[in-house]
Formats: structure tokens, sequence, C-alpha cells
């Protein structure tokens, strides 16, 4: 994303799988803020961003290794604020004199500290003499202060869980404040910003929307854009929003792969043809992409085939937008940052790939247009509330994530026809129940998997051998980390009552009580 006019501060990164969840906090509190990789951070792009803060992260490596990752030396030199959790505590002190200790007195989880001295930090959200409870995750822990240092608070296994340099500005905690545990993290990350930085806080969505409206038509120009719709929240609000911007010159694919939820296509090309008067081409290739998965399990060759089919038929699509013209200079894509951080590890850095996106990174090297990715920075809860900010349909608003790949990764092994039809029905009497125990815009992700296990059973005096249907919902803020729902059984045996009696091929189910981690939220 461009520099902004507003207020900013530099997350550096140091592979945390955390660390978007301060980005978070800070644009929460009306805070804009970017987070770079600590090796893809020159000197000459710190000083060029001009952050009024820098806050260090967290990572999975230990400043004691030979080729520890260190923040560049200039973030100590610049005469801002500094702000290390955990990893980045560590390094602050160690690359300015301090001594830190290898694994002694490990800490991992929930945790309490003993607020020794008051800091800027913790003006009017922790007492000086309070026990507090916080969330840890460290092996190797602070030892010896550097100069100027003194010790804030401290817990049995760090004792020096929260250190401020009070002259210098530079202040370090060992433990995450980003995250839910730490019951007043955020308020400590907007004293940091607001109170030690002199942020105002002037980040909003509106004020996202008028600046992404200018810069995509300064890209543009006056040239043709095509954006992939696939019937989810992101694609559609990028669509409204460059519309919005650059009017008929977007035109929007939609490319029905036939792995889409039920009645999903139909709902798509109502609103962005009717609705929104949008020029819209809708492709029919289910029975391509079908064809196409034909005996392939394996999870990522799956991707991989329905990524390469998709780019083939949406190329062969975006031909006719030209129409003896000039062909569309620009691609559209609702790519987000999540799928960015875990679809792209660092160049020679400690963060590692999950899994790849359809949307990011398969896009062929000859491809012939410039990309509009005017999402790429936003979570999935700052792009809903743009949504809202544009006055788009609540409906949409809601619907809870899809996967690029469709239905054809809530199958695993291989993929049928009636598998999907299957399928298909056992999700909507899933999200119906959901729907009526009001619990849809509770949950962050629902949805039915098709196992590919058939067990027996007896249904009225016949034997049956159908398959198992898992069912998976889970809550969060952004998916980078997810707990699953915690439905009632009598909640869970009404479902998977219907289920059994309303959707033939299914004779058992099961619900997945899997956290991310360790798992993933779909699964595959």
């Amino acid at each position: 994303m461009p520099k902004t006019n507003h207020e900013h501060i530099l997350i550096l990164d140091f592979g945390s799988q955390v660390t978007q969840l301060i980005a978070r906090r800070l644009r929460e509190s009306g805070v804009y803020c970017e987070v770079w990789p600590f090796n893809q951070a020159s000197d000459e792009k710190i000083k060029a961003y001009n952050p009024k803060g820098i806050i260090l992260a967290g990572g999975p490596c230990s400043v004691l290794d030979d080729d520890a990752p260190a923040a560049p030396q200039i973030v100590f030199e610049m005469g801002v604020p500094i702000f290390g959790i955990c990893y980045g505590q560590q390094t602050m002190v160690k690359q300015l004199g301090g001594v830190v200790e290898a694994e002694k007195s490990r800490e991992f989880g929930r945790a309490y500290v003993d607020v020794l001295d008051h800091s800027d930090i913790t003006t009017d959200v922790w007492d000086k003499g309070a026990n507090e409870q916080v969330w840890m995750s460290h092996g190797d822990h602070v030892a010896t202060l550097p100069e100027g240092f003194s010790v804030i608070a401290k817990s049995d296994g760090a004792p020096y869980a929260f250190i401020a340099d009070t002259d210098r500005h530079f202040y370090g905690v060992q433990f995450h404040p980003e995250v839910v545990h730490t019951p007043h993290g955020a308020d400590l990350l907007k004293n940091f910003t607001h109170n030690v930085c002199g942020c105002s806080g002037d980040w909003t969505m509106a004020s996202f929307r008028e600046e992404q409206i200018a810069k995509i038509r300064a890209q543009v120009g006056d040239e043709k854009v095509i954006c992939g719709l696939s019937g989810g929240v992101d694609s559609s609000v990028t669509a409204v929003l460059i519309h919005e911007a650059i009017g008929d010159q977007l035109t929007c694919i939609y490319v029905d792969t036939g792995l889409m939820r039920e009645g999903e296509s139909e709902q798509v090309v109502s609103l962005f043809r009717d609705h929104y008067n949008i020029p819209l081409i809708h492709e029919d290739a289910s029975d391509l992409f079908l064809g196409g998965l034909e005996g392939i399990s394996d999870p990522e060759i799956k991707r991989k085939v329905i990524g390469g089919l998709f780019i083939d038929v949406f190329d062969e699509c975006s031909r006719r937008v030209a129409d003896g013209g000039k062909p569309a200079k620009f691609l559209a894509q609702g790519t987000l940052y999540p799928d960015v951080i875990e679809s792209v590890s660092f160049t020679g850095g400690p963060s590692q790939t999950i899994k790849s996106h359809h949307n990011v990174g398969g896009l062929p090297d000859d491809m012939a247009m410039e990309l509009v990715e005017p999402m790429r920075e936003l979570f999935k809860d700052e792009v809903r509330a743009l949504g809202r900010e544009m006055n788009m349909p609540e409906d949409l608003i809601r619907r809870h994530p899809f996967p690029g790949p469709g239905l054809a990764i809530r199958i695993p092994g291989e993929i049928t026809q009636e598998k999907i039809d299957i399928l298909r029905k056992a999700d909507v009497v899933y999200l119906d129940e959901i729907r009526k125990a009001g619990l849809y815009d509770v949950i962050w992700q629902a949805f039915a998997v098709l196992l590919p296990v058939k067990t027996v059973g007896v249904m009225g005096d016949a034997r049956t051998y159908d398959y198992v249907c898992a069912l998976r919902a889970v809550t969060s803020t952004d998916g980078m980390t997810a707990d699953y729902y915690p439905f009632e059984h009598e909640f869970l045996g009404r479902t998977s009552t219907r289920i059994i009696n309303e959707v033939h091929g299914i004779n058992r189910v099961v619900y997945d009580i899997t956290s991310k981690p360790p798992g993933t939220i779909e699964w595959e």
C-alpha cells in the first residue's frame, strides 16, 4: 500500500504468526500501520516511510542463534518511540547491550505479571502494585537490562516482563499484548500509539474509501479493468469500490466452477448485473472443472488444477472484453492481507508458507495485465466495514468466508458430481439450523465437509453404507487464529438428525472441535 497522509506506525515482523493482530489492534484505534518483514526494511525505506513509532514484533527464533534476525540498527537512531514485543523485546535488549538468557523458565499460555512501576503505556490501564493477566509464549528471557532501562513488571518466568527507557521512549514486553488473552493488551498498545507516539487516530474506512478511489483512478486512467467475482465478500467489495471509481471501465467475470454453494451463482448474477448494473460475463464452466478434477485426491494438486483451469477460462472471457477494440490493461483481485501473509514466506526469513491460495501467486509469469488490489492490506472485518461504508447489502457483507477452490477442498479425496450434490444439501441444512438458532453472525465460518469414509448404518429395517459428514464452525476476527464454536449438544443432535433424514448418502455426522492453530479452518 502506498504511503498515506495519515499518521502511521511501522511494524517490523520477525516471523510470528500473530504479528497481524498487532496491526488489527492499531487500526481498531484509528491508527494506520504497515507490517514489513525485518529483512526487507532498508534504512532508506524506513526513513522514507517516516513512522511516528516502530513496533518490533515476535518471532519463532532465538536471539542467541548465530544467524538470529535483528532489527535494522537505524530504528534505534531515528528518535522515534519503539515498542518491542516478545522476540522484539529480546532483540532490542541484545542490540542495545543487554543480556538474554537461554531457556530456563519457559512460559507458554496464561501468566500473571506484578506491576512494579508506572509508565506512559500503563497509564489508566494498569496500577502500580496490581497483578495482571497476560499471554506468554517464550523460552528465552531478558536477564540484564541495557543502560537506561528500568523494570515496569515481572512474572515468575520473566524478571523483566515489561521494561522501559523513558528518556528514549523505548519499551519492551515479554508477553503478547495483541492477543485477546491479554485482557488490557489493546489499551496498552493504544497508549503507545496515542500517548507516546502522539497519534490522533485519524484513519477510518471513510478515508480509506476516498484514498483508494483516488488511487484507482490514478493507476487506471482511461483503461479497462476486469475483475474476477467469486461470490464472496472480498471480490464483491473490490468490484463495487472499483466501479465507484471508474464506472463502466470495469467488467466483472464470474467463472462458475460448479463448486459453489447452493444458489450462489444466481445471487451473484442478480446482484451485480441487475442491482449494480455492472457489466458482467457469467461463464458456466462446471463440466470443465469437474472433468479436470477427475481422479485427483491430493489437496494441493486440486488447488493447482482449479487455479490453472480458472486462469484459462478467465483469460478466454477477458478477450471478450476487448470486443474487437483495446483489451483490458488491468486485472482487479480481492486479495486480502491474510492471503498474502499465509502464501508468502519472507525470503531468508523465519516464517513459513502454510498453504497456497488460489488468488495469490497463481498468475502466469507472462500475464499481460497489471494488478489492481485495493484490499491487499485489509483484514476481513475491515473489508466488511468498507462494504457497509458503501451501503452494500447486509446479507452479502455478513456472508461467511468461502474458499476460492470452493467445495472441492471440503471433499477430501476424489471429487464427483454425486459428492458435490450431497455436500451442498448437507451444507444448506447446517446453515439453516445455525440461522434458526440466531448464531450465524456469532460464528465466523461454518460449513459441512464430506469425508472420504463410508460407515455402516441402520435406517428403518435396512442396512446402509453411506458417507460421514463433518461439521465445522469457528469463531475468529480475521481468520489468522480461530476457536471452534461450542454448540450445545441439543443443537448438534437436531442438526445431525436433519442431515441424515434429508440428505441421501449420509448416515453419520461428526463435529470438528479443532482450533487454529494447530489445525487450519478448512480441511484441505
